[in-house]
Formats: structure tokens, C-alpha cells, sequence
């Protein structure tokens, strides 16, 4: 049934048949749009960035987030601060978008000065009652997940946070990604809303047909397949390879590397799944030829077979492998658009064009992430059109979109809609 545009919200949450994509409303309206922004970007933790974006005193980087604009800086101290880019005169930015060292921070309208810490340290012609105290920088709720910054704007944050700290502190402790060097940065913008780059990134259901590049990593029985269809040699390398991952999994963990699949997708706030994949191919990392593409592994690392451990949230994914990680952060624009941050993270030490080849290090990613913006404006010029009506997941393919589309209808219930 087409929605008009005048219909409430909720009419379209209602309209969501279990185990079919949304309603093309949800994908569209400007009015969920900012929705979306308010339950899902203000009232939920979301990744912003990491600790080694910052890897300085005086370091800081400006993340905006619709009308929202976050300071993620290192103080003096050599600790982490995020606060609200929001001078507490008369309301001027205080910074421009992008990265830039700062001694303190000085509101270029009227000068009013700030320390790193957000403290009001100069005020010029406020009079001798004015009080300093009540006036420094607004700050932001966060926590580092293994050098992850996670933040939410909300003065009551989800508390189921803290399962994701715990698992992710233990997971990710070898690659010392708090230390790490961000060794490249790419903004790319999909032609798409949100929902539909969240999609597209929790299945590979399209990644034989669309990712070549990733397909020399990535093994496509992980893909999902329909059992029924599988000839008997398929069906014995698919039994073939489970048991390798149970395998591997067994003695992954049993050499102190915890590798089991841990999933919080439905029934929950905070929305993850993480899990050690095998690489495919050579099986070191995700690369054209799946060999490491840095000599000098990340953290305390020793070893290049230990797969990729993956994490993905509800405005991220991630994959950490023994060599290098690729860091994505989701940023919404507009309805129809969404900025896709991809980081890539090598060792502090490690040196361009001697420990490792940039072009190496960036290649699957990029092309990855421009293919998949191509997939996504498709997908989004769909569901714009008046034919669109919401077809079936895949029950072996896209089990993961299906939870995400329940779990992205109730916590918009959960919030009144």
C-alpha cells in the first residue's frame, strides 16, 4: 500500500512485513529522516572516531552529525575529550571541519578562550560578576571500545554499552589499536540513505557478482547459500569448510585469541556483532593477493594467521586483521545521502614505501567502497520509485538485514513513533 506523505510514522512502521525490506517511506521521507537523526544518532551510541585520530596533545578533529558538530581532542594530559563545537557566548563554532593542533581554543567571533579541557579560561569584557565556572564546554558522553570512540549525545545513554567495551577490550588488545597511525583517510558519499549502506555492508549475498577485489579475501561459502541448490561435491566442501572454522575457531581461542561469533542484534540498544573470519586465499589480509600488505604487523601482533576480526555496528564496520585495520564510519547527510569514512591503520612505526605500499594497503577498500556506493544509489533510485514494494530476504543471505530492520523498527517504537 503507497504511503502518503502526510501519513504518521508509525503507519509505516506498521507496514514492515516480517522478512521483507522496509517500506520505501522509511528510506525517503525527510520527516524520518530526521527521525532517524534524533533516536538513532542522538539517542544511541554511535562511532565517531578513534583515539589515533588524535594522537597528540592539542590534536583534534571536528565530526559533524547533522546540525551537531562534535571537538574529539587530546588534552594536555595526553586524554581524551569530546565536547560540543558550540562557543558558550553566543553559540559560534569554534572550529572548522577537519583536523588541526590547538594550544587552546579560541572562539574566532569574540575570543572567548577555552582550555583543552573545556574549562572557560578568557572572557574579555564580561564584567567582574560574570562567572567563568558555569560556562565551559559542553561535554559529550563516550567510551574508547579498544580505541573506538564511541559517543552519544542523549543524557541518558544505553547502558548496554558496556557489553561491548568488555568483549571488544579483550578482542582487540593485541593490535593496540589506540596507538595506532592512520595511515589513510577516504569520505566517499553514497547517493543513498542510511539504511541502505547498513544494508548493503551486512550481507555479501551481491559480493561474487559486484567485489573481485574483496573476493580474493573473503571465502563465499561465508555468503550465505540455499543448501537444497548444492551439487554433492558443493555440499561437501561447504561441510568441508564449517569444520574448518570450527577448527580454527577452537584453536584460535585455545591460543588465547577469542574468535567465537558474539551478536547483539535484536532485543537490545546497542547493536553489534563481532567475530574472527578465516581469510581466504593466502590468509593474511585483505589485499589483492591476500598477503600482508605491512611488514610490520599492528600492536603486539606476531602472527598473519589469525583471519579477520571483524566488528560492525548500527553506523560502522570494521576489520582487524594481523597487518593493517579498515575503520568505516556511517554519517548520514541528507534522506538520500550518507557519508561513508573509511580509515586504514597501520603500527605507529610503520614507515610508507618501507614497511608497507599505500596502493597495497588501500586497494580492496576503495575499489569496495565505490562499488558498493554505485549498489546503494541503485538501490536508493528503487525505492523511489512508485513500483518499489518491499521484497523478501533472502533466508540464507540477508538473515542479518532482516534483524537490522526489526531492530531498527522497534527501537523507533521504543522512542514514540
Amino acid at each position: 500500500m503507497l504511503q502518503t506523505f502526510a501519513s504518521p510514522i508509525s503507519a509505516l512502521l506498521d507496514a514492515r512485513a516480517e522478512g521483507h525490506s522496509l517500506p520505501a517511506g522509511l528510506y525517503t521521507r525527510e520527516d524520518v529522516f530526521e527521525a532517524d537523526l534524533e533516536v538513532f544518532f542522538r539517542r544511541h551510541w554511535i562511532c565517531i572516531g578513534l583515539e589515533c585520530d588524535v594522537p597528540e596533545p592539542g590534536d583534534a578533529t571536528v565530526v559533524d552529525i547533522g546540525k551537531t558538530s562534535l571537538i574529539l581532542l587530546r588534552d594536555d594530559d595526553g586524554e581524551i575529550r569530546v565536547m560540543h563545537n558550540v562557543c558558550r557566548h553566543r553559540g559560534a563554532r569554534l572550529l572548522d571541519a577537519g583536523k588541526t593542533i590547538v594550544s587552546k581554543l579560541v572562539c574566532p567571533y569574540h575570543t572567548w578562550t577555552y582550555e583543552l579541557t573545556g574549562e572557560l579560561s578568557y572572557a574579555p569584557h564580561m564584567g567582574k560578576g560574570f562567572d567563568k565556572e558555569c560556562r565551559s564546554l559542553k561535554p559529550v558522553t563516550f567510551k574508547s571500545v579498544g580505541g573506538l570512540i564511541y559517543a552519544c549525545l542523549s543524557d541518558n545513554p544505553p547502558e548496554d554499552i558496556d557489553r561491548l567495551v568488555e568483549i571488544m577490550a579483550e578482542r582487540l588488545s593485541p593490535y593496540d589499536i589506540r596507538n595506532a597511525k592512520v595511515a589513510y583517510e577516504s569520505d566517499v558519499i553514497e547517493q543513498g540513505n542510511w539504511k541502505l549502506t547498513i544494508e548493503n555492508n551486512r550481507e555479501c549475498y551481491h559480493c561474487s557478482a559486484n567485489h573481485p577485489e574483496l573476493c580474493v579475501s573473503f571465502v563465499d561459502l561465508d555468503f550465505g547459500f540455499d543448501p537444497e541448490t548444492l551439487s554433492p561435491e558443493d555440499r561437501a566442501q561447504a561441510e568441508e569448510h564449517f569444520s574448518l572454522y570450527e577448527e580454527r575457531t577452537r584453536l584460535w581461542e585455545a591460543d588465547g585469541y577469542p574468535s567465537a561469533a558474539v551478536e547483539q542484534l535484536v532485543d537490545c540498544t546497542t547493536n553489534f556483532r563481532t567475530q574472527r573470519l578465516i581469510i581466504s586465499g593466502a590468509g593474511e589480509s585483505q589485499t589483492p593477493d591476500a598477503t600482508a600488505a605491512s611488514a610490520k604487523l599492528l600492536g603486539t601482533m606476531s602472527r598473519k594467521d589469525l583471519g579477520d576480526m571483524h566488528l560492525w555496528g548500527h553506523n560502522s564496520w570494521n576489520h582487524f586483521m594481523g597487518d593493517h585495520a579498515v575503520v568505516a564510519i556511517v554519517i548520514p547527510v541528507s534522506a538520500d545521502k550518507t557519508l561513508v569514512r573509511t580509515k586504514w591503520l597501520v603500527h605507529k612505526d610503520a614507515v610508507e614505501g618501507v614497511d608497507y605500499d599505500l596502493e597495497k594497503l588501500t586497494n580492496v577498500w576503495i575499489a569496495t567502497t565505490d562499488q558498493d556506493a554505485e549498489l546503494v544509489a541503485r538501490s536508493h533510485a528503487g525505492v523511489e520509485d512508485p513500483a518499489y514494494v518491499p521484497g523478501p530476504y533472502s533466508p540464507f543471505s540477508e538473515t542479518n538485514l532482516d534483524k537490522f530492520a526489526s531492530w531498527y523498527i522497534d527501537r523507533m517504537r521504543a522512542h514514540g513513533y
